[in-house]
């Protein structure tokens, strides 16, 4: 009986423990993801040269001594900011299961989905657009990036080569300007309709604009992959 009740005692002092592990774990994990958060809106609104550390620290309820013990630097922040917002998108693509689906739709898909993800996280346009004023400078730091967009151009590649066998995609489409052309139809129209709506006199962003112009991105890219 004493056996007993020594070993019952143990128990909760070993998940009391094991939650005591656990915790400090998990605060670290939130503390950096706001960090990164912060930062993502920081850097798209002011560029790297404009963010500053202590206005990231303060959004994300932390010091800048812990953005320093998780990242190291501002430019290290940078590129991990970069490679958050890009493995999201290859995340949510990868969600897409394009090589499940028919060729044609596959396609369609992903053309529609470039578009909305645009409309829906229009800060990866304003972080692009500040890396390619940097000449890709802190992109060509992460090899993370690299590996994910391979991967993204192979899956299309599958998806073509399955369009070509079943007589319904022409062939000799280069996967990787296909995906080119899909991002620029919809990048271009949000990055740019504040000033094309003043130079045409016409309201781009409105509600209406938006879905011709998603009809438009579709229709060019399935008139292109399609067998006449």
């Amino acid at each position: 009986m004493a056996v007993a009740l020594t070993t019952k005692a143990k128990r909760p002092a070993s998940s009391a423990k094991t939650k005591a592990a656990l915790e400090p774990v998990r605060d670290a994990e939130r503390t950096r993801q706001a960090l990164l958060a912060a930062a993502e809106i920081e850097f798209s609104t002011k560029g790297l040269a404009g963010a500053r550390v202590d206005v990231i620290a303060e959004q994300a309820a932390a010091n800048k001594r812990m953005l320093y013990y998780y990242f190291g630097s501002k430019e290290e922040l940078y590129v991990a900011v970069l490679e958050r917002a890009y493995g999201a998108m290859r995340e949510a693509e990868r969600e897409l299961n394009l090589t499940n689906l028919a060729p044609l739709e596959a396609i369609r898909t992903l053309v529609e989905f470039k578009f909305d993800y645009c409309q829906q996280h229009q800060q990866i346009i304003a972080l692009l657009a500040g890396e390619n004023m940097l000449s890709a400078a802190y992109l060509k730091r992460s090899k993370r990036l690299r590996d994910m967009n391979l991967s993204l151009v192979d899956v299309i590649r599958t998806v073509l080569d399955a369009g070509v066998a079943r007589g319904e995609i022409k062939p000799g489409i280069d996967p990787l300007h296909l995906y080119i052309s899909m991002s620029a139809l919809s990048y271009f129209y949000f990055s740019n309709a504040a000033t094309l709506s003043v130079a045409f006199a016409r309201q781009l962003s409105s509600a209406a604009e938006r879905a011709l112009r998603r009809t438009h991105a579709v229709d060019v890219i399935m008139a292109y992959v399609k067998v006449p």
